[in-house]
C-alpha cells in the first residue's frame, strides 16, 4: 500500500529530502516530517485548490493530472501565467471535494493540504486515502505543529522550495522543479538588494472579516511575501499560517496599509466598506487614505506565484512612497 508513513521528528523537516525513483516505480520523500512513498512518476494526480494547481502547472505536469477542484476563483490569474494548460484541466468540483469525488477520479496521488482540502469532518484525510491505495501529499505550509492544530513548521519560502522539489520528484520533473526554485530565488535576491525603508511599513493581511478578521501569521505565505516586498506583517507574532484575530488586535497593530486576498465571499468593495464602517478601523490613516492592495488568492497562498505577489507589493509600496524607489 502506498503512502505508508514512518513518523520522524519534526526537527529534521526544514528541507525537502527525496530519494531517486526506485525500481518498483516509487519515490520516497519527507513530507510534514514523515517519510512517505509515492508512485513515480505519478500519472493521475488529483489536485485541490488553485495554489497547489499552480505548483503542478509550473512543473509542466498538466498531462499527469486526472482531476482538479476549486480552481474557478483563480482561473484568470492562472491562465495569465500558464496559458492553455488551465483550460485543459478536468475540474470535477467547484468547491473542496468530498472523499467520494476523489475516489471517483481514480487518482494515484492527491495533492492538497490541511484546510486546503484535507478535512477530518469529511473523512478526507491522508489516512483515509492511504487505506484506498491513494498516496496523499500535504502542502508544507499546512503541516500541523506537533500536538496542535496550528499549522506551519518551517518558514514560508522553505515550505515552497520543499513542495516544488517534492512534487518534482513525484511527477518525474526534477529539472523543472529546480528551474522554478532557481527563478524565484533569483527574483528574491533582486528584491533583497532593493533599497530599504528606515522603518518598514506595517501591512495587515485582510483575508475577510465581519465579527472577527481572518488574517495570516508567521508561517503563512504572506509573511514571506510582505517581508520580501519591503514591509512587515502586522501579525508576525502569531505562530500559525492563517487564523482569526479580533478587530481590536487589528487596530492595535496600526497598519500603514492593507493587503486583500481577492476571492468570492467578500468582494474588494465589501472589504473596504467593512473597514470604513467598523469603529476599530474607520479612523486609521490607511483606511482613510485608501491604502489597499488587492491580489488573487493564488498569489497569497503558498505557491510559485508568491514571488509575483512580492514584486507587486514592492511596486505598490514604492508608489505609495513607503519604500525608496529603485
Amino acid at each position: 500500500m502506498l503512502a505508508i508513513a514512518v513518523v520522524l521528528g519534526l526537527s529534521g523537516c526544514g528541507a525537502a529530502t527525496t530519494a531517486g525513483p526506485q525500481a518498483d516505480g516509487t519515490v520516497s520523500i519527507t513530507n510534514c516530517g514523515e517519510k512517505v512513498e509515492f508512485p513515480a512518476p505519478a500519472q493521475k494526480l488529483f489536485v485541490n485548490d488553485s495554489n497547489l494547481i499552480s505548483m503542478v502547472l509550473a512543473l509542466g505536469a498538466e498531462d499527469q493530472v486526472a482531476a482538479v477542484s476549486s480552481i474557478g476563483r483563480d482561473e484568470k490569474v492562472l491562465t495569465e501565467h500558464y496559458g492553455d494548460a488551465v483550460a485543459g484541466l478536468n475540474q470535477v468540483s467547484n468547491d473542496y471535494p468530498g472523499l467520494e469525488t476523489v475516489i471517483a477520479a481514480k487518482p494515484d496521488v492527491m495533492v492538497a493540504g490541511w484546510n486546503y482540502g484535507y478535512d477530518e469532518t469529511k473523512q478526507l484525510t491522508p489516512n483515509s486515502l492511504g487505506q484506498r491505495d491513494i498516496a496523499a501529499y500535504i502542502l508544507t505550509e499546512s503541516c500541523r505543529q506537533e500536538g496542535s492544530d496550528a499549522r506551519g513548521i518551517v518558514d514560508p519560502w522553505t515550505a515552497l522550495r520543499d513542495d516544488m522539489t517534492n512534487l518534482g520528484a513525484i511527477t518525474g520533473r526534477t529539472d523543472e522543479a529546480a528551474a522554478v526554485v532557481a527563478d524565484f530565488d533569483d527574483r528574491l535576491a533582486t528584491l533583497a538588494d532593493a533599497p530599504k525603508a528606515k522603518t518598514p511599513p506595517v501591512l495587515f493581511v485582510f483575508d475577510s472579516g465581519e465579527k472577527a478578521v481572518f488574517t495570516s501569521g508567521a508561517f503563512g505565505a504572506p509573511q514571506a511575501i510582505l517581508e520580501a516586498g519591503g514591509g512587515n506583517n502586522a501579525m508576525v507574532d502569531l505562530k500559525d499560517t492563517w487564523t482569526e484575530v479580533s478587530w481590536e488586535s487589528l487596530a492595535a497593530s496600526k497598519p500603514d496599509a492593507f493587503v486583500f486576498v481577492d476571492y468570492p465571499g467578500q468582494t474588494f468593495a465589501q472589504k473596504v466598506a467593512v473597514l470604513k464602517a467598523n469603529p476599530a478601523t474607520r479612523d486609521l490613516p490607511a483606511v482613510k487614505e485608501d491604502r489597499f492592495l488587492n491580489l488573487p488568492y493564488a498569489m497569497w497562498t503558498s505557491g510559485p506565484l508568491n514571488i509575483d505577489a512580492a514584486e507587486e507589493v514592492r511596486a505598490t509600496l514604492e508608489k505609495w512612497g513607503m519604500v525608496p524607489t529603485r
